[in-house]
């Protein structure tokens, strides 16, 4: 594979695409074209489209990066044919007919278990007071205070979306496993990852590994992209 230029980062949910700052910084300085997608999250078709929507405006090829929920909407939209390659950043990478609804059904014992809130009017959020602990443990108190007071409402249309073809049985993939992630287990991630055949490399790092060490995330961006 020619080397990509081209980056497409797509975000997960209980946030936006402003986390990815510091990994586009990176990308940027290094010659990268990088595009970031705010899907609202309202749903897996509605993110599906605005991410296509962003590939279909590129002069060619992409990797295409997709963060914790943005993992299904990669796996999805990853069919598209200005996606060279996959890069899932502590991701959900589902299979076809599976959603994150399915992969989240039956934590492993002693896993621990996301503090998200029962829905309200069909939205989602986390805990704010456990938001820190679960998500964002290895960020400066008030950075992860201000993610937790800026969360994104996340619907429950989103979470039951399955994937119809997933695009890692078509094409090659990255995976970057957090191994201090809390709220999806490094285990489960390390099978998503073997499943998908996905090339790995394993950071130590919670969740929110994108915004807390941009540079080992931009480091397999561009592994990814064959620099």
């Amino acid at each position: 594979m020619a080397p990509v230029h081209n980056v497409v980062l797509v975000h997960g949910g209980f946030v936006d695409g402003s986390g990815w700052q510091g990994v586009y910084d990176l990308l940027t300085e290094d010659g990268f074209t990088v595009s970031i997608v705010q899907n609202p999250t309202l749903s897996l078709e509605d993110d599906v489209a605005v991410t296509k929507r962003t590939l279909d405006k590129l002069n060619g090829p992409a990797v295409l990066v997709g963060h914790s929920y943005g993992g299904v909407v990669i796996s999805e939209a990853g069919t598209h044919p200005n996606v060279a390659t996959l890069a899932y950043i502590a991701a959900f990478a589902p299979d076809k007919d599976e959603s994150v609804n399915t992969l989240i059904a039956n934590p492993a014992p002693g896993a621990p278990v996301p503090p998200i809130l029962p829905p309200v009017d069909g939205f989602l959020f986390l805990d704010r007071a456990k938001f820190a602990d679960s998500f964002a443990a290895d960020l400066p108190p008030k950075q992860a205070a201000f993610m937790a007071d800026s969360q994104v409402p996340w619907g429950v249309d989103a979470l039951g979306g399955a994937v119809t073809e997933p695009a890692w049985r078509v094409k090659s993939s990255w995976y970057l496993v957090a191994t201090d992630d809390r709220m999806i287990p490094p285990p489960a991630q390390r099978a998503m990852s073997e499943r998908a055949g996905a090339t790995v490399t394993e950071t130590p790092g919670s969740h929110s590994i994108y915004v807390s060490n941009p540079k080992a995330v931009a480091d397999l961006i561009k592994q990814a992209a064959g620099h």
